[in-house]
C-alpha cells in the first residue's frame, strides 16, 4: 500500500485492516478522533465484543478522546513521526484513560 493521503482513507480503508480481534478480548471503549486541519474531520472507533467500528462524527461520552492536526495525523499513520513522539511533544494530545490506551497498541489502533 502506498501512502496515505488523508485521515479519511486511513479510518475508512486502513483501519479496519489492521484490526487484531483475538487481542482485542476483554476491551470495551470508545475513542473519539478529533483530527484539525483542512482534511480533518471526527470519527468514533468503538472495540467492545472484539470488534471495532469506526463511524464519522462525535460520541458525546468517549472513553479516550485524541486531538491532531491532520498534518501530524498523516506523518504519524505513514511512519515519519512516532506515536510517542508526537505525544511528548503535544502534536497528539490524549484525554481518557490511559491504561485502555495502551491495551489498544496491542489491537492495532495506536500501532503506527
Amino acid at each position: 500500500m502506498g501512502e496515505i493521503a488523508s485521515p479519511k482513507e486511513f479510518f475508512e480503508s486502513v483501519m479496519p485492516s489492521r484490526f487484531d480481534a483475538e487481542k482485542a478480548a476483554g476491551i470495551d471503549c470508545i475513542i473519539q478522533m478529533s483530527i484539525t486541519g483542512p482534511n480533518g474531520g471526527e470519527w468514533q472507533i468503538n472495540v467492545k465484543d472484539q470488534k471495532m467500528n469506526v463511524s464519522a462524527g462525535v460520541n458525546p461520552s468517549p472513553t479516550i478522546t485524541v486531538t491532531m492536526s491532520d498534518e501530524d495525523f498523516l506523518k504519524m499513520v505513514n511512519g515519519t513521526l512516532g506515536t510517542m513522539a508526537a505525544f511528548f511533544t503535544g502534536k497528539l494530545k490524549f484525554k481518557g484513560d490511559m491504561a485502555t490506551a495502551l491495551k489498544l497498541q496491542k489491537i492495532g489502533i495506536f500501532n503506527f
